[in-house]
C-alpha cells in the first residue's frame, strides 16, 4: 500500500511538472513564431511601401526613413535578406519581377508561388518557406516574398535547445521527487503501521475473551436450556468474530502484492461450485439464483482469494436482494481478461452512493438506522481485485437492480 502510494505521488507530481513544462514550451513556441512572423512582416511592409525595394536613406536627408523597429531590422540587414517581388495586372498576369536578391528560385517556382497567393486571397501567409505579403496597387497586385528558411532554422534550433534544457531539468526534478517522495509518505507509512499493529492487537485481545464468552454460553445453555437472550448473545458474538476476521484479512490484503500465490486454475468450475453452494441458501430465502458461466475459463491468480471474492459478492447479493427477488451471476472472458458479474434486485438502489459502496463500514443512510449495509465485505472484494491488478465497479442496471462487475487482469 505504501509503495503504491509513493508511486502515485511520484506519478501525479511528475505529470503536473511535465504539464507545466509543456505549457511553457508551447508559450515559448508561440512567442518565437509571433516574433519571427512580426519581424518578417515588418520587412515585407517596408518593401511594399517602397515599391518592392528598400528605401535609400540618402534620398531624403533630414527625414526619418520608414523602417521597422531596430530590434528587428537595421540598415545593414537588407544585404542579408533574400527576397523577390512580383507585380501582376488586374487579371492576375505577371507583368514584372524583381529577383535581384535571390538566386535559388526558378521562374516556374515564382509563377507557382504567385498564382497560389492569388488563389488564397489572403494578405499574409507562408508558402514553402517564404513569408509573403499581398498588396493592392492601382495596376493590380504587388506581392513580396521573403525567404524565411534562416529564421525558421534559427527558431527550430532555439526550440531544440529549450527542449534539451527542459528534458534535463525534468530528469533532475524527477530524481528529486523520487527522493522526496519517501519523506512525503513517511507520516502515512507510520500511521499505516500503527493501524496494522492496532488490528493485530485487537485480534489477539478480542479473540480470546470472545471465544471464552461463546464457550460459556454453551455451558449456560446446557444447564438452563435454550433461550432467546442466549441466542442473541451468540449471534452478536459470532458477528463480532466475523468482523474481526474481516479486518485482519483487510490488513493483510493492504500489504505488498509479493505474497500472492499465483497458480492457474479453472475459474468456470470454481464459479459453478460457489453458485451451487449458494443455491440452497437463496432458495431458503425465496430468492431466485441463476447463472450464466462460460466454460473452461482458465485464470492464473490466487485461487483462495478469488474464491473469497466470489463468495463475498454472492453473499452480499443473497443478503440484500429484495424478498422474492432475483440474483444473476455471469462469468465470461472479454479478450484476455475474465469478467465476473453479480446482479440482484434491490428496491432502495436509488439511496446508494455507488462510488462509496467499497468504503469500509459504508451505510446508505447518514443516520445509520438502516440495518442493511455492505460492511467491510465489499472492501475485501475491492482489495482482492486490486491485488490482481484488476478493476471492480458497482452500477445500476435498471431502477431496482444493482450489479458488481470485477475484471481480472
Amino acid at each position: 500500500m505504501i509503495y503504491n502510494l509513493q508511486k502515485r505521488f511520484i506519478r501525479i507530481t511528475a505529470f503536473s511538472i511535465a504539464f507545466v513544462f509543456a505549457l511553457i514550451f508551447l508559450l515559448i513556441s508561440l512567442i518565437s513564431s509571433f516574433q519571427t512572423n512580426g519581424m518578417m512582416d515588418s520587412i515585407a511592409d517596408l518593401l511594399s511601401q517602397n515599391g518592392g525595394r528598400f528605401p535609400d536613406r540618402r534620398e531624403a536627408p533630414g527625414e526619418p526613413p520608414h523602417t521597422p523597429d531596430d530590434m528587428f531590422f537595421s540598415p545593414e540587414a537588407q544585404f542579408s535578406i533574400r527576397f523577390f517581388v512580383v507585380w501582376t495586372d488586374q487579371n492576375g498576369r505577371i507583368t514584372r519581377e524583381n529577383t535581384e536578391q535571390v538566386s535559388s528560385v526558378s521562374e516556374e517556382e515564382i509563377q507557382d508561388y504567385t498564382y497560389r497567393v492569388l488563389d488564397r486571397g489572403k494578405e499574409r501567409g507562408w508558402i514553402d518557406g517564404y513569408r509573403y505579403k499581398n498588396t493592392d496597387t492601382d495596376l493590380g497586385k504587388l506581392i513580396v516574398f521573403i525567404n524565411g528558411e534562416t529564421n525558421i532554422g534559427m527558431t527550430r534550433q532555439f526550440l531544440f535547445t529549450v527542449t534539451l534544457v527542459m528534458a534535463a531539468s525534468f530528469l533532475v526534478i524527477l530524481l528529486l521527487i523520487i527522493i522526496i517522495s519517501k519523506r512525503a509518505v513517511r507520516p502515512v507509512a507510520q500511521l499505516y503501521d500503527r493501524q496494522k499493529q492496532f488490528v493485530t492487537d485487537a485480534n489477539h485481545e478480542l479473540k480470546t475473551p470472545l471465544t471464552l464468552i461463546l464457550s460459556n454460553l454453551d455451558i449456560i445453555e446446557s444447564e438452563t436450556g435454550q433461550s432467546e437472550w442466549i441466542d442473541d448473545i451468540r449471534s452478536e458474538g459470532e458477528r463480532m468474530g466475523e468482523l474481526i476476521n474481516q479486518l485482519v484479512m483487510l490488513s493483510r490484503l493492504d500489504e505488498d502484492c509479493s505474497d500472492l500465490v499465483k497458480e492457474p486454475f479453472n475459474l468456470s468450475d470454481m464459479a459453478a461450485d460457489l453458485v451451487s453452494e449458494f443455491e440452497n441458501l437463496s432458495a431458503e430465502r425465496r430468492k431466485d439464483l441463476t447463472s450464466d458461466i462460460e466454460p473452461c475459463i482458465l485464470y492464473e491468480g490466487d485461487e483462495g482469494l478469488i474464491r473469497r471474492l466470489m463468495s463475498v459478492l454472492l453473499d452480499n447479493a443473497v443478503k440484500y436482494c429484495d424478498p422474492q427477488g432475483s440474483i444473476r451471476v455471469k462469468v465470461y472472458r472479454r479478450g484476455h481478461h475474465p469478467v465476473i458479474i453479480v446482479e440482484n434486485t434491490f428496491r432502495d438502489v436509488g439511496s446508494l452512493e455507488l462510488d462509496r459502496l467499497f468504503d469500509r463500514f459504508y451505510r446508505a443512510d447518514k443516520a445509520r438506522t438502516f440495518s442493511g449495509n455492505f460492511g467491510v465485505g465489499l472492501s475485501i472484494a475491492k482489495s482482492i481485485v486490486q491485488k490482481h491488478k484488476g478493476e471492480i465497479t458497482a452500477y445500476k442496471k435498471v431502477e431496482a437492480v444493482i450489479g458488481f462487475r470485477a475484471v481480472l487482469k
